[in-house]
């Protein structure tokens, strides 16, 4: 990453925020964040999409704020509540330090490298990229995100991208203000799709079983039946040609502060018909009736429920110095 990447912070646009705040004057937008990268948590992980698993587990990095704030978000330990609220669980680590994270995930065994929730320090994270490249780094790159994202950050990490892992939420500003904390989200995802979309025409499974592309995931808000059939129309009628989709059903308030109905089974069997009908076929269906609770904990050395992660020795080793 040259000077001109790393000064992407001095007047911050990496999200559609557009805080235009110098993060490397400390300065802090709605990410909550600095430009010194922190991170939560790293290791390998069991629960992604079984090309994207793998044999060994996904090679996960999570990344501590958020630009979006989602009302009821998984991660909200993580993710913090921005400019107004606690710092978020993380550490701090260096560009050196996140590279060698990439390389070690890498000697581990990891089926990719898969950055969550990565927007707000992109020129970080292209800087530790080209640096553990020198040392022979050679894994598939995924992009998690909320696809909350702004052209000027995607053009500076999108060479890198081997796969986007990117939520499609909502397309109605009243459901993106309640569930993902900005009405905002609703007016741009289109926009960002469009963007993403122009590099990368085809989806597929590559013969070593790796997913390349874009994988459009779609959790359904409760009470919201309607809004993710007119997500599932965009994607038919839209990206269904260029992308593959991955469709949840599993939405768990995290605090157990809010009670929601479950989706019922005439609502899946609605969406699955759905999905018949617009001949929506690549991708995936949560299956109805899963029992494991998905919300982590990263208060602990492994976050994840029994068999679905393995922390990263050298991850772990980082947090201990910290504390």
């Amino acid at each position: 990453m040259d000077e001109h990447g790393m000064n992407a912070y001095g007047t911050c646009r990496l999200c559609p925020n557009y805080c235009a705040v110098n993060r490397m004057e400390g300065k802090l937008g709605r990410c909550g964040e600095t430009d010194t990268v922190r991170i939560a948590f790293s290791g390998l992980h069991r629960g992604e999409e079984p090309p994207v698993t793998g044999e060994h587990g996904s090679g996960m990095i999570f990344f501590s704020g958020c630009p979006l704030h989602c009302a009821y978000c998984q991660n909200h330990q993580i993710s913090g509540s921005g400019e107004s609220g606690a710092m978020a669980v993380g550490i701090e680590v260096s560009t050196t330090e996140l590279s060698n994270i990439m390389l070690q995930l890498q000697e581990l065994g990891a089926t990719n490298l898969n950055l969550v929730t990565g927007t707000h320090f992109i020129p970080s994270i292209v800087a530790a990229l080209d640096l553990a490249k020198t040392q022979g780094f050679s894994l598939d790159v995924v992009w998690n995100s909320s696809g909350f994202e702004s052209l000027e950050g995607l053009s500076l990490i999108d060479p890198y991208i081997d796969l986007y892992l990117i939520d499609v939420k909502t397309l109605r500003e009243d459901v993106s203000a309640e569930f993902c904390g900005l009405a905002l989200y609703a007016r741009i995802i289109r926009s960002v799709m469009t963007n993403i979309l122009r590099n990368r025409r085809t989806t597929f499974v590559d013969d070593e079983g790796k997913l390349k592309g874009v994988l459009v995931r779609h959790l359904v808000f409760p009470g919201t039946l309607d809004a993710s059939k007119e997500v599932l129309r965009y994607f038919s009628q839209e990206l269904k040609d260029s992308c593959y989709l991955s469709l949840m059903v599993q939405f768990e308030p995290p605090k157990c502060d809010v009670r929601f109905p479950a989706i019922s089974e005439e609502e899946y069997n609605d969406l699955l018909l759905t999905l018949e009908e617009l001949d929506i076929e690549d991708g995936f269906v949560q299956e109805l009736g899963e029992n494991v609770s998905w919300i982590p904990d990263f208060t602990q050395e492994n976050p994840f429920p029994e068999g679905f992660a393995t922390p990263l020795p050298y991850f772990i080793n980082l947090a201990k110095r910290s504390s």
